[in-house]
């Protein structure tokens, strides 16, 4: 990447960061505090967790169609500002039902995918692979960080000051927004990062991403129905103080995260990903089971945890990565668009299960609803293909006339080691699927030459 692509990246990683933070914050604490909001129950409160997933879930692809003609910053400036607005109403709310609008008002702010079509424009296809991964990253450290701030910020300033330390996260992703991130020269309608309808369906209609988008919708309602239970545990049954909880917190992310690196390297270097894949899920399962055997006895309940996010991070950084591989050629930002769209309706689903089971049985029965559908996400997932080493790959023309589509794609599709060509006469681009290590450059750069 060149100096301004990594400053870019950067500037951006650092905004989504702070905001996702803001969102996760609530997780592990929000069970044990929410109690004190008037009207509450264990519903309301499970309902008041995921309200964000939900509206999420239905303003991603209209922010990103909307960006296309307002602007992406100005969009992304709209979305913080709902965000601060929401944080500011649930501040200052005294009833759970002001929460769960102020919560539903966060997640409106839905600028996911206005971020990755301002990271199309702010960088070349060769880095935006690359620039895609350290956004990744930052929402996981985001996602680790929150767990421990989360209880520290609660156990000193309570509900309402997590919610006034998301405000000023916001207020923070505003005054970098305008100040640190570049203004592109040009919108660039690069397929592999955006959503486009004409590629709606076939990404619907796509087995095995339909496979991966129904797995993080499981792996999110899991993981916000499991944060419904984990904290009342920690604070009856091991009798935890909540201030205490960011240990327990800290200890599990940091080694669950170093624990899943080696499986990583197996699936992706072994050509194994399908089983670490299931592997992932069963150990997911054992986990849930186990929470209701370990939960008087801090040692393994600790260890419950561990197991647990140990999977969870593998599955999480997993998914995405399989996304990109399968999707078909150009499709990569349609693809992505649904996936984030099934993660965060997951979420919201999680909340409102979580809350009912909570409300009508306790810890355990919560634990035996995330046993369940891990359980059926192991059976649906049994029929996977196992993941090629296919990548995706865009060529860019100087020129490029209609008369001459039919003549590229078949000379780019004969090219060893190209399993897909995609072709955009007016975008002077054609997406390939390619095969690692089996790709011949030297044809390839050799058909390029002719039409440069």
């Amino acid at each position: 990447m060149t100096a301004s692509e990594k400053r870019s990246v950067i500037s951006l990683a650092l905004l989504y960061a702070s905001r996702m933070l803001g969102l996760f914050m609530v997780l592990p604490v929000f069970v044990l505090y929410g109690q004190e909001l008037a009207g509450s129950s264990e519903i309301l409160i499970g309902v008041a967790i995921g309200a964000y997933g939900l509206s999420q879930a239905l303003f991603q692809v209209p922010f990103g169609a909307l960006s296309d003609r307002f602007g992406r910053k100005k969009l992304i400036f709209f979305g913080l500002l709902l965000f601060l607005i929401g944080s500011l109403v649930a501040a200052l709310s005294t009833t759970i039902y002001g929460v769960i609008f102020g919560r539903f008002l966060q997640g409106a702010g839905a600028i996911a995918s206005v971020l990755m079509a301002l990271l199309s424009d702010l960088t070349s296809e060769e880095s935006r692979t690359k620039s895609m991964a350290i956004i990744g990253m930052s929402i996981g450290v985001s996602f680790s960080v929150a767990l421990v701030i989360g209880p520290l910020v609660g156990s000193v300033l309570g509900l309402q000051g997590i919610f006034w330390f998301t405000a000023v996260l916001a207020l923070f992703g505003m005054f970098w927004l305008y100040f640190f991130v570049p203004n592109p020269v040009q919108s660039a309608s690069d397929r592999n990062t955006r959503l486009f309808k004409s590629q709606l369906m076939d990404v619907l209609k796509h087995k095995e991403l339909v496979r991966l988008d129904i797995g993080i919708f499981a792996l999110h309602l899991c993981l916000t129905a499991l944060f419904i239970a984990v904290p009342m545990s920690l604070l009856n049954k091991i009798n935890m103080p909540g201030e205490d909880h960011w240990l327990v917190y800290l200890t599990v992310m940091v080694t669950s995260f170093f624990a899943m690196v080696p499986f990583i390297i197996i699936g992706e270097k072994k050509q194994k990903m399908k089983p670490v894949f299931l592997f992932a899920i069963l150990l997911l399962l054992a986990s849930s089971l186990s929470f209701s055997l370990t939960q008087n006895q801090f040692l393994y309940f600790w260890l419950s945890l561990f197991f647990y996010f140990m999977a969870f991070n593998l599955l999480e950084a997993s998914l995405p990565s399989l996304v990109s591989k399968i999707c078909p050629a150009g499709s990569k930002g349609t693809a992505m668009g649904v996936y984030s769209t099934c993660q965060f309706f997951g979420a919201f689903v999680g909340g409102v299960l979580g809350g009912w089971v909570l409300s009508s049985y306790d810890e355990s029965g919560v634990y035996l609803l995330v046993s369940i559908v891990c359980l059926g996400w192991f059976l649906f997932a049994r029929g996977m293909a196992n993941p090629s080493s296919e990548t995706g790959m865009t060529l860019s023309f100087s020129a490029l006339a209609d008369s001459q589509a039919q003549e590229i794609t078949d000379r780019l599709s004969s090219v060893g080691g190209v399993e897909e060509v995609v072709l955009v006469p007016e975008d002077k681009v054609a997406y390939l699927k390619v095969i690692k290590g089996k790709l011949n450059q030297q044809e390839l750069d050799s058909v390029m030459e002719c039409y440069r």
